[in-house]
């Protein structure tokens, strides 16, 4: 029986007036200083959500995970919102067309199928770098994304209108965690309930961005999840996962002059990644988290995808008020956070130890300038250490050239990790300033760029007087986008495509992103290296990736003198001066709302019908096969061939590409045979609603090997039945046609990055029922269980390297119902019949995640209960298997 005493609400007044509250402290005693705050949130929610014998469950388990630090039990969590993106809203919206479709069709009010959660969709995925490097660069770059993208950008203003709660902030608003940061983050808000109380409450959501996160920096609790994993939640699902195990990261000391929170991001990065925190939450304690400014908490924050944690929180404190303030919230809103937070327990207690899974130690005052690469974002070394990494690579150049062999292509203050904070916006503004000072000029051959997450960074860099330098210097801002971080980078300079192309150069990408994975940044660079904005500049200014900038020259002046970082870098004292002439609380809000009302956003017409007409000549926007009700499920017990067998390191970018689209691809000649230009195929990124084009642009990666054909073109491997090499699309066609079931194997860390949905989509379009992998990161495992593709965790020394698997083995899985963590039975078949049994378990986290398996996925299962909530008999479910189709 319930016990209501033990959750009946507190009173808490504020401004006069009486709200109710989840009482904590009453609830747990004692045992609340010992419990890590983001389980005191996951408690403050299922008391608050759930009701019966669910919650008496699941406020016992959170209770009870103190006793171990760990926990199988399983708990439904619902936020308040959910934030996408256009890249990752457009399949989401394009998914809920369908489904209205789909429903019509079966008789029922297509209108009956709407979110049930606010929903703000943030357009900055969209923006590529064209010009730069010229003061018009932002309004250039801007007219051309909105000429690129017009037919999607009108689908998404008829979303905004046919589906209630949808939000679209549009182009030039800004980055959608900088948003998050900046307008639509409350920290603590207030909520009417069914029978007409008002609650304050924390401030919870989920994003479809793996940097999510960031929010955790001013104490917001919000993770990224995939678009499939979002749809659930927008048509009132809870969240189902396990109380998740917590890392606690315990800081002490505070930051050197010099270093910045960069170097911290970078730091925490390889330090979580080197002791495996896959799918666990990070939290943030001791007397050093008290040193950091909001700010730099959200940088650090906004690299959880990159350590692989779900979240990276720090807890609410002065800083956090600190934060609010400088962007304009109102003295009430601040009140509000400090007074619900000090009377619940989750104000921030630099001296508190709560109890963890695992600790880690991180002395702040022991960290230096950092830097991370050339091709992950977990490889640390110091910023002195990027000419040795290089050399390592041992490339020879073909013949010489007046280029450097190592020449810095790209060079990108870009995306929302490190420009957010304003003080390293600042400081590479400071940099720059010296560096026009002393006539000191970027190379010609360096693509520079400044892709601020904020239009309000415009104002407070014009107001320190540092706008002009940065242009002086070819850091004009190029708009409010992700840009470069996303892959947008635009064409590369001709003198370097053209001397690559050649052999003459191996070009270097240096950016103030968050990936640097091979092809990421562009298809045609294989090397990056992170490092924070001021660094980024002083690169560009060598123009060498292999000069020794932290130790060495960095530039000579026009009359020839040698010039030092040391020379060119900013003092914290400088920078706090500029931050105290810089920033303007009313900037934020009204450079937001003056972007809001972007007139060519405004001007573009949107249809008003329930309904989307989709247009069948359409190259941009099809209706998805897989948004359907025969849509079945894939379980059973099946030989499958492999369809591809790959390493570690396999990224959603493998998978899914986002970067530009290449012209000699067969991805472009489908395009071009329906009428798209060749010279203007934009990025892949902008083609997630046509399912045609996705599929054929599955595994399309220059630095994907396929251990079944390692000599295979891009995108393509063995159709073993005939031993015919074609495009992978083509392969899984033949199998499908043939009735023969396809898996894929892969090795660690399988979906590492992004938390796009169509590395999951494309696989269950090419008929893919299972994917075996050594491990999996987070967001994609519920992607692809979203998708209704069975993730198979392999044991420890079953990968792709040990199994050693050739064309014509087939792999045997017996899995007809799974179970959270169940063994499933899997055997290699060998070409001349020998069996291997291999030990595999379902990487299943969930009874939902085992329900949505069984229904073939997220969207039969949406369908099927919104027509069994409009009283409309949903049919027959598919026989297993039949998901197939495209």
């Amino acid at each position: 029986m319930e016990n209501t005493n033990a959750y009946a609400p507190a009173v808490l007044m504020l401004s006069g007036a009486s709200t109710l509250i989840v009482d904590l402290p009453a609830l747990c005693g004692a045992r609340l200083r010992t419990l890590p705050v983001v389980l005191r949130l996951l408690l403050e929610n299922v008391v608050r959500n759930t009701t019966g014998a669910e919650r008496d469950q699941a406020v016992g388990a959170i209770l009870g995970w103190l006793d171990h630090g760990t926990s199988e039990a399983e708990i439904a969590f619902q936020p308040a919102r959910v934030l996408m993106h256009d890249t990752t809203s457009t399949p989401a919206l394009v998914d809920i067309a369908a489904m209205r479709d789909a429903l019509a069709e079966a008789g029922a009010d297509p209108s009956c199928l709407n979110p049930v959660l606010p929903v703000d969709v943030s357009v900055d995925h969209s923006l590529a770098v064209e010009a730069y490097a010229r003061p018009d660069a932002a309004a250039a770059n801007m007219a051309f994304e909105i000429r690129r993208n017009q037919e999607r950008y009108r689908f998404l203003r008829w979303a905004s209108r046919a589906l209630a709660g949808v939000r679209i902030n549009p182009p030039g608003t800004g980055i959608m965690h900088t948003i998050n940061l900046e307008q639509l983050a409350t920290v603590v808000t207030t909520q009417v309930d069914a029978d007409g109380r008002t609650w304050t409450v924390p401030d919870m959501m989920i994003g479809t961005d793996s940097h999510t996160p960031m929010i955790n920096g001013i104490g917001v609790l919000g993770w990224g999840v995939g678009g499939l994993e979002a749809q659930t939640v927008m048509f009132g699902m809870p969240t189902m996962l396990r109380i998740p195990d917590v890392i606690g990261v315990h800081l002490s000391g505070s930051l050197r002059p010099g270093v910045f929170a960069t170097d911290l991001a970078l730091t925490v990065t390889q330090r979580l990644r080197e002791i495996g925190v896959a799918g666990e939450f990070v939290e943030f304690f001791g007397p050093g988290v008290a040193a950091l400014s909001a700010g730099e908490r959200a940088v650090v924050a906004n690299m959880a995808p990159e350590y692989g944690a779900t979240t990276g929180y720090f807890p609410i404190d002065a800083r956090t008020l600190d934060y609010l303030a400088q962007t304009g919230r109102e003295p009430q809103a601040l009140a509000r956070v400090r007074a619900y937070a000090e009377r619940t327990g989750l104000w921030f207690d630099p001296q508190a130890t709560p109890r963890y899974t695992r600790t880690l130690h991180i002395a702040l005052d022991a960290i230096g300038m950092q830097a991370a690469g050339p091709r992950r974002p977990q490889d640390l070394l110091a910023c002195a250490g990027i000419p040795a990494a290089l050399a390592r690579l041992a490339f020879t150049p073909a013949s010489g050239g007046a280029m450097p062999r190592h020449p810095v292509a790209v060079a990108a203050i870009t995306s929302c990790t490190n420009t957010s904070d304003p003080a390293l916006l600042l400081a590479a503004g400071l940099l720059a300033c010296k560096a026009r000072a002393l006539g000191l000029r970027v190379p010609p051959w360096v693509k520079t760029s400044l892709g601020p997450g904020s239009p309000a960074a415009a104002a407070y860099l014009a107001r320190a007087g540092l706008l002009d330098d940065l242009g002086a210097v070819g850091f004009d801002i190029v708009g409010y986008g992700c840009t470069t971080c996303i892959g947008n980078s635009g064409p590369l300079p001709d003198a370097i495509a053209q001397a690559s192309a050649a052999g003459r150069i191996r070009p270097v990408a240096v950016l103030s992103g968050n990936r640097n994975f091979a092809g990421r940044i562009h298809p045609d660079l294989e090397l990056g290296f992170l490092m924070s904005p001021p660094l980024v500049i002083a690169y560009a200014l060598a123009g060498d990736a292999e000069c020794d900038v932290a130790g060495g020259v960095v530039a000579h002046t026009p009359e020839g003198a040698p010039v030092t970082l040391a020379q060119l870098w900013p003092t914290p004292q400088e920078i706090a001066d500029a931050q105290a002439r810089a920033l303007d609380a009313r900037d934020f809000r009204r450079c937001f709302e003056i972007a809001q009302a972007n007139p060519l956003w405004h001007a573009l017409e949107a249809v008003d019908a329930p309904r989307f007409p989709w247009d069948p000549a359409s190259t941009t926007l099809r209706r998805p096969p897989f948004a359907a009700l025969d849509y079945g499920s894939q379980l059973g017990r099946y030989q499958a061939y492999p369809l591809l067998v790959l390493g570690d390191d396999i990224t959603t970018d493998h998978i899914s590409p986002a970067s530009a689209i290449p012209p000699d691809s067969l991805v472009a000649d489908f395009l071009v045979a329906r009428g798209d230009r060749r010279d203007d195929l934009n990025v892949f990124a902008s083609r997630r609603g046509n399912w045609e084009v996705m599929l054929r642009a599955a595994f399309h990666s220059k630095t994907l090997r396929n251990l079944l054909a390692p000599g295979a073109p891009v995108a393509h491997t063995v159709h073993v039945p005939t031993g015919d090499l074609l495009p992978i699309w083509d392969v899984a066609a033949r199998h499908r046609e043939a009735g023969e079931a396809v898996v894929l194997v892969a090795g660690e860390r399988y979906g590492t990055g992004s938390s796009r949905d169509w590395a999951a989509k494309g696989q269950r379009l090419l008929g893919i029922r299972a994917v075996l992998a050594l491990s999996f990161e987070r967001i994609h495992r519920a992607n692809l269980i979203g998708m209704g593709i069975l993730p198979l965790r392999l044991a420890a020394g079953c990968g792709p390297d040990t199994l050693r698997l050739q064309p014509g083995d087939r792999i045997e899985v017996c899995a007809e119902r799974v179970a959270p963590r169940q063994a499933v039975a899997v055997s290699v078949v060998r070409a001349d019949g020998r069996r291997e049994p291999l030990a595999a378990v379902a990487a299943v986290e969930t009874q939902l995640e085992a329900e949505l398996l069984a229904r073939g996925g997220v969207i039969p299962l949406i369908l099927a209960r919104t027509l069994a909530s409009a009283g409309v008999p949903a049919g027959v479910p598919a026989a297993a298997g039949s998901g197939g189709r495209a």
